[in-house]
């Protein structure tokens, strides 16, 4: 079968690394979750006191971005790679909702997408890739040969993060959980550089209405006809 680059963009918690990673296990394909990326950035600065509610020190980040490796390892038991900033396993760490709460902030920062767009291609000249985020189709593979945007409404996705936030036993509110979906939407959107928009080529999946079964074997059938 002809190795092609799978390029899945949308809003966030619509499920773009589920299908990622399910589309990846099952073809073979290299799985990069972008998403890990900036907020991998986004711990970094909350770690050194670049940003909080109050302040954002976007000079001392873009200062210290030659001081940032970022590493995907591959965990057998998972099945999928995690993330590591500076040689330390910190997927955990990036999901929290105080990351998710930075990350699309820090994300707007042209040097730290130059940065990471950069490292996303390096990974992806080979095809065989599966890769998820905002830009994938617009601006880190433009010429992927399947391109899909994922969206959902708003309450749908806030329900879904809560729900596995809580599983996980973190202590939150729904009505906080859709005001960070609701303020990164809208930061995603109209930042400057990048923002999230389909690409004119893409496949829109709204999947408020379907199971990820359901939406994974749409997707397959997508591949299988290219």
């Amino acid at each position: 079968m002809k190795k092609i680059t799978i390029a899945i963009d949308g809003f966030s918690s619509t499920g773009k690394s589920t299908l990622a990673k399910q589309l990846a296990k099952h073809l073979g394909y290299v799985f990069v979750d972008t998403g890990a990326m900036y907020r991998a950035v986004t711990l970094y600065a909350i770690q050194n006191n670049y940003i909080n509610l109050e302040y954002f020190d976007t000079e001392s980040l873009k200062a210290d971005l030659t001081k940032i490796k970022l590493e995907f390892q591959f965990n057998p038991e998972l099945g999928f790679a995690e993330m590591y900033l500076n040689n330390k396993n910190v997927e955990k760490e990036i999901r929290t909702i105080e990351v998710s709460n930075f990350v699309s902030k820090v994300a707007e920062i042209s040097q730290v997408r130059a940065k990471l767009v950069e490292q996303q291609k390096e990974m992806g000249k080979n095809k065989a890739i599966v890769m998820d985020g905002r830009d994938i189709g617009t601006v880190v593979f433009p010429d992927a040969e399947l391109k899909i945007f994922m969206t959902a409404s708003a309450q749908t996705r806030a329900q879904r993060r809560f729900d596995e936030m809580v599983s996980k036993g973190e202590s939150i509110s729904f009505e906080e959980v859709l005001k960070n979906v609701q303020e990164r939407d809208y930061i995603d959107t109209h930042r400057e550089d990048s923002p999230l928009v389909m690409a004119h080529n893409a496949i829109e999946i709204d999947n408020s209405n379907i199971t990820r079964e359901e939406q994974f074997q749409i997707v397959l059938d997508l591949v299988n006809n290219i």
